[in-house]
């Protein structure tokens, strides 16, 4: 299968948009922690044991300003550490935040699941670095010119698992869900562990997603580390609360929408317009 076009995806370009008009809140402002996003500084709080640190020098959004790579660098080795110790970090991505783990440690996912408050019958998603990883956790069944056209992006594409993924994470499904956001951040931590991250959003369940640090401050205790990645997009709009469109690509020239998400319209016109997929109404 060939290499999909360069460039950024709709759905990608979409999702940039809106952590860029996100990134320009005042640092400090409705956004809790935000702040010196440039600045390279690091900053350290007490959390009942969690660390709250910025991200250093990293730009705000994808794509927005210089990083400073000191601080980038340090930010990310306090992060992969964080999640090699079996940990929870909480991470900015390029929808909402989100709760990341070693998706191959048991005991890690049974740590998301008492954070959150869920039941285990509610699934997690993986989250990888990059589009080729897929293949060692999915089976694929659709071009991955198709995957590229996606991914990195604000899409969850669910997948038939491969016997490469820890049996402990959703086992009462074949199917798990893939994520790549765009956001530099996250990749890089994913790329430098060793296996998938198990990532959910960072709220408690059946509440509303997050888009700050401090939205989410109740949970800081649970956690290993706390990245603060400023706003996410306007936290006055429901819609930068939606969260990834999910779509189902486990049948073979269909595809089934689980959740409309934030970037809806663009998915569909890509697997129904591009490749000719047809849709399949959800049976949830």
């Amino acid at each position: 299968m060939g290499r999909g076009a360069a460039g950024p995806s709709p759905p990608a370009a979409a999702a940039r948009a809106r952590a860029q008009r996100g990134a320009a809140r005042p640092a400090g402002g409705a956004g809790g922690g935000g702040g010196g996003g440039g600045s390279g500084r690091v900053c350290y709080r007490g959390l009942g044991g969690a660390r709250l640190r910025r991200a250093a020098g990293a730009p705000r959004s994808p794509g927005r300003a210089q990083r400073d790579p000191q601080g980038w660098q340090e930010t990310l080795g306090a992060a992969v550490s964080a999640l090699r110790e079996g940990g929870l970090v909480a991470v900015p991505t390029d929808t909402i935040y989100g709760i990341a783990a070693l998706a191959q440690s048991s005991q890690a996912i049974k740590k998301i699941y008492n954070l959150k408050g869920r039941n285990g019958g509610k699934p997690l998603a993986i989250c990888l670095g990059d589009v080729e990883h897929i293949y060692r956790y999915c089976h694929v069944n659709v071009p991955e010119e198709l995957l590229r056209d996606l991914l990195p992006g604000p899409v969850t594409l669910v997948l038939q698992r491969s016997e490469g993924l820890n049996k402990d994470l959703n086992p009462f499904t074949s199917l798990v869900g893939v994520r790549i956001p765009n956001h530099t951040f996250i990749r890089e931590v994913a790329q430098a562990c060793s296996g998938p991250l198990a990532l959910t959003s960072a709220n408690i369940s059946t509440r509303a997603s997050t888009l700050t640090v401090s939205e989410f401050q109740d949970l800081w205790p649970q956690l290993s580390l706390v990245i603060d990645g400023g706003a996410i997009g306007d936290i006055q709009s429901p819609e930068c609360r939606l969260g990834s469109t999910v779509v189902d690509l486990s049948v073979s020239g269909k595809y089934t929408i689980i959740r409309p998400g934030c970037a809806l319209t663009p998915t569909v016109e890509i697997l129904g317009k591009k490749y000719g997929l047809t849709s399949e109404p959800s049976c949830s």
